[in-house]
């Protein structure tokens, strides 16, 4: 676990976990950002095109997050677990090759609060 110094010198804690499906999922304090794994970056190959689902404040587990037109591959990635929606990351809409970056700060997709807690501990510590 990394430690990272957040607002007003407090401590958070980041946890990184992975879905079979190609996704990491970076958690740090009660947010879970979720973004395109080197895994789903290699099934997919290079990203053109993305469809982000519009007008969504809660994500279901195995609902999709994105969906996705890659070099190798068209599919819809599907979140591994329920959770609030905070934010989208916008800029995919103009940019979809930000997917394409090993750059954690690039290639997220959506950000999740309320998420199950033990459904985020039953994901894989290493990319698989």
């Amino acid at each position: 676990m990394a430690e990272v110094k957040g607002k007003n010198s407090m401590v958070e804690t980041q946890k990184m976990k992975y879905s079979e499906n190609g996704l990491w999922i970076l958690k740090t304090g009660q947010q879970y950002r979720i973004g395109l794994s080197e895994k789903g970056q290699d099934d997919l190959g290079e990203v053109m095109f993305i469809e982000v689902p519009s007008q969504v404040t809660r994500i279901e587990k195995n609902e999709t997050v994105i969906g996705l037109e890659g070099a190798k591959a068209v599919t819809e990635l599907t979140s591994p677990f329920a959770g609030k929606v905070v934010s989208y990351h916008e800029a995919l809409a103009d940019e979809p090759e930000k997917l394409n970056s090993t750059d954690k700060e690039s290639n997220w997709i959506v950000e999740l609060t309320d998420v199950d807690e033990v459904a985020f501990n039953a994901l894989s510590d290493k990319i698989n």
